[in-house]
């Protein structure tokens, strides 16, 4: 019986390279819209806006642009997303865009030191936290990133409440932020990353107002023992201003324990105006960013010395309270500032 074998043909490298060639086109037409991108950005900073028209017009320009930018992103999947579910391509694109506004209009927030934060590898940065809803870690979430010579995406640790909420655990993981525990603390900062704690926890952020800029206990220096163990510099920070924007006069109990919250706030305008009294007082913010703490210098067996671990603890949290004290004095309105 007389058979003729079939040949089946091998892809060649002539067959592959029509779509390598496309990829590579695709890959030039970006890189040469980022750089018409960049130019139009220098151009237009170097002619300012003559009339409001044009202001306008150029906005919306800016916007209907990066909006298509952002589009064509997602659809090829030209973006990162880390280990921890941190995707800076939707940070940067999405949620600080919405962040902004209330940033720079509404609490017109005036920032302070940022020279010492590190221009690369780690960082922990520790703040006061307060405001019954914790919107100081947007704000320096927005404050780093803006104000930062290379734009660092600030990771800040929170509370399992958070990660358990519906869409807002799901924010959070975008955004970079993780559970507020030394592992996760510790993964990050040998990740060379700029982290961000409130070690005061619910007890800084639900104080009630006749206590407001007084500092709660800061835990068991969990951040202090990440820190020594990662070699990481802590910076201390100090927010004036959150203090305001939901006084905290009195707490129903009954209502947190239901609903499973740490606390149900009682302030001049909520409960009593439903949803208009969610709308934050508008008081004038600063963040002040101190001289880094280095802990280079400790044995890493000392994040494990409770004396050692204290020492730093207070060192840090002694800094800030003293920090916030001096602005407080400079500090003629709450809302003017």
């Amino acid at each position: 019986m007389n058979e003729v074998a079939k040949v089946i043909q091998l892809r060649t490298d002539a067959a592959e390279s029509p779509p390598r060639t496309r990829r590579r086109n695709s890959l030039e037409r970006v890189d040469v819209l980022r750089e018409v991108t960049s130019i139009t950005e220098r151009i237009e900073e170097a002619n300012p806006p003559q009339t409001l028209g044009e202001a306008a017009r150029r906005r919306l320009t800016r916007t209907i642009t990066g909006t298509a930018d952002f589009l064509r992103r997602r659809i090829t999947g030209d973006y990162h997303v880390d280990e921890f579910g941190f995707d800076q391509h939707w940070l940067e694109s999405v949620l600080l865009p919405v962040v902004r506004p209330i940033y720079d209009a509404w609490f017109r927030v005036e920032v302070r030191g940022i020279e010492n934060l590190p221009v690369r590898g780690a960082g922990l940065v520790v703040a006061n936290h307060a405001g019954v809803v914790p919107l100081d870690g947007l704000m320096m979430s927005v404050a780093v990133h803006d104000n930062h010579p290379v734009h660092r995406a600030l990771r800040l640790l929170a509370a399992d409440l958070i990660f358990e909420t519906p869409v807002v655990g799901t924010i959070a993981r975008k955004a970079g932020h993780t559970l507020a525990c030394t592992a996760d603390a510790e993964r990050l900062l040998r990740s060379g990353e700029l982290t961000g704690v409130f070690p005061e926890g619910f007890k800084g952020v639900g104080k009630p107002y006749s206590e407001r800029y007084k500092l709660q206990r800061f835990g068991r220096g969990g951040f202090v023992s990440a820190a020594i163990k990662t070699g990481a510099p802590i910076i201390p920070c100090s927010i004036v201003g959150s203090e305001e924007t939901y006084p905290k006069l009195g707490d129903l109990a009954p209502l947190a324990r239901l609903l499973g919250l740490p606390y149900f706030p009682v302030t001049p305008l909520f409960p009593h105006l439903g949803p208009l009294g969610m709308i934050p007082m508008p008081s004038k913010w600063y963040i002040e960013f101190g001289e880094p703490i280095p802990t280079d210098s400790y044995d890493p067996s000392d994040a494990d010395d409770p004396m050692v671990t204290f020492e730093v603890t207070d060192q840090v949290r002694e800094t800030i309270q003293q920090t916030l004290y001096r602005q407080l004095a400079k500090r003629r309105s709450v809302f003017l500032g």
